[in-house]
Formats: C-alpha cells, sequence, structure tokens
C-alpha cells in the first residue's frame, strides 16, 4: 500500500489564513507562538493500483482545520449530486456511509483533540456515518487506509467512539459534497461542518490533552 505524508516540516506561526486554502472564515489573531504543519494534500493516503485508480471517480478534496495545540486536515472524495437524489436515496437511511466517496474519508491530527466529544490523540482516523432522517450517529475509527465501502463488521470492531448530529435543512443547494471548518473567533477550536444537497450537518471540534 503506499500512504504519502506530509511534504512539509512544522512551521512557527503560519497564519490561519493561509492554511485555510479552501476558503474557509478567516482571523488576524492566531496565536504567534503556535506551531503548525504545513498541511497538504500529501498527508491524504491513496490506493495506487491501476484498478483503484480507475474506480476513483470523485475529486480528492482537503480541508485544513486548526486548534489550540495543533492542527488537522481532513482528506475526502467529493462526489457531485449530477441531478439525483441524494439524502435517503442514493445516500440510504440507516445504513453505513463512508462520508464522501471513493477512499475512506479521514481526519488527520498533528496533536490531541476531541469531535462530536470522542477524545483522540493525535493520529489519523477514518470517520464514517449512518444517516438518518431525523438524526445522523457519526463513527470514529483508527482504520483509515482502506477503501471507503463497503463499512465491514471487522472495520466497524475496530471503532473508538461516536455521537449523534442532527441535520439541518438548508435553501441553497450544494452540488458538489464539501466539508468546510468554521473556527471560533480566537482559533483555540471550531466546527467542521459537512454540506450536501438541501442538509447540513456540523458537529465540534476541542483541542485536547
Amino acid at each position: 500500500m503506499h500512504h504519502q505524508r506530509f511534504a512539509g516540516l512544522l512551521l512557527i506561526g503560519v497564519s490561519v489564513g493561509v492554511l485555510a486554502c479552501t476558503g474557509n472564515a478567516e482571523t488576524e489573531d492566531a496565536p504567534e507562538a503556535m506551531e503548525v504543519a504545513d498541511l497538504t494534500m500529501n498527508e491524504c493516503w491513496l490506493r495506487d493500483s491501476p484498478e483503484e485508480v480507475e474506480a476513483r471517480v470523485s475529486a480528492r478534496s482537503v480541508t485544513p482545520v486548526t486548534f489550540e495545540n495543533g492542527q488537522g486536515v481532513l482528506c475526502y472524495g467529493a462526489p457531485s449530486a449530477r441531478e439525483r437524489e441524494i439524502m435517503g436515496e442514493l445516500v440510504p437511511f440507516g445504513r453505513a456511509w463512508r462520508v464522501g466517496a471513493d477512499e475512506a474519508t479521514a481526519l488527520h491530527l498533528t496533536g490531541p483533540a476531541s469531535i462530536g466529544g470522542v477524545s483522540l490523540e493525535a493520529g489519523a482516523y477514518s470517520i464514517y456515518a449512518e444517516p438518518g432522517e431525523e438524526e445522523w450517529t457519526f463513527f470514529v475509527n483508527p482504520n483509515y487506509e482502506r477503501w471507503g465501502i463497503p463499512i465491514r463488521p471487522e472495520v466497524r470492531e475496530t471503532e473508538i467512539g461516536s455521537f449523534t448530529v442532527t441535520p439541518e435543512p438548508m435553501d441553497e443547494m450544494v452540488e458538489t459534497m464539501q466539508f468546510r471548518y468554521e473556527p471560533n473567533e480566537a482559533n483555540t477550536m471550531g466546527d467542521i461542518v459537512l454540506e450536501w444537497e438541501n442538509t447540513r450537518l456540523s458537529f465540534h471540534l476541542h483541542p485536547g490533552g
């Protein structure tokens, strides 16, 4: 298996605006002494056999995240609706979904953090969900170097935590699934936001340790 690693070394005092290359909210008050990493697509694990590359149908995307004692990057395949009905159809309710396309959606962290109340050490984790009409359950798993589906029982056995999120309707259609990160004003924590079709889900990321 091929695993691409961070290209950059740790840097000191890189601004959040530089890291938020995907258009996330900017802040001018990032702590000057914060250690941050040059987080790029290079950290995202990709399968690289010809058959698997051919099977990859959606663009790969990354969402940088920042918090008080570390940095992170969320790696995922970004599928598009293409005039299909998404929630409850393409993404069926009551069945585990990789929350993206192709390889497993993965969160890489340089420091300890908590997402949705699940405490995590520095490292890499896959995130998947079981969507529902009224509530989604998200699962966190250290098994991330894999194709996103099927989410077999042997994968589920290694889950380290879960949390629930209430979906919110949106008036505006989002054609291509996206994750965004919305830091708080002090850049010590924030919300990871998932949007697709007319559905929005948000869960907190807090510093750990």
